[in-house]
């Protein structure tokens, strides 16, 4: 972990998106079909970026539905860090088998997975 802050996706929504472009809360629930409160508690830190959020914020603004995400993966991702602290080195250990398993693109969408030298579709 680094010693920057873990900072919430609804804090760059508002810094770097709502607030440069004068968006109120209002209406960028009201242009993304959204109640109100939804944006409130995104901005608040008090919810999460769902996908569905994702996708209309994606569209709204012109980004990636991934980017929505990513940002809430990783925000979820370092508050559990932090939250498991050296427990997770406690608690879990690391499987000690090879080959690594690896996931290939396979047949149109479908994902092959390849563990242990066994392999099938998923």
């Amino acid at each position: 972990m680094d010693n920057l802050p873990n900072i919430h996706p609804g804090e760059i929504l508002f810094e770097e998106f709502m607030g440069p472009l004068s968006i109120s809360q209002n209406k960028l629930a009201r242009d993304i079909g959204v109640q109100p409160i939804r944006i409130n508690q995104i901005i608040h830190g008090k919810r999460s970026i769902t996908a569905d959020t994702a996708l209309r914020l994606g569209r709204y603004f012109g980004t990636s539905v991934g980017f929505w995400l990513g940002l809430q993966a990783d925000y979820d991702v370092e508050k559990a860090l932090v939250s498991l602290g050296s427990r997770l080195e406690e608690e879990v250990a690391i499987l000690n088998a090879t080959p690594v398993a690896a996931v290939a693109p396979y047949d149109q969408g479908r994902v092959a997975v390849v563990a242990f030298g066994a392999s099938k579709c998923v």
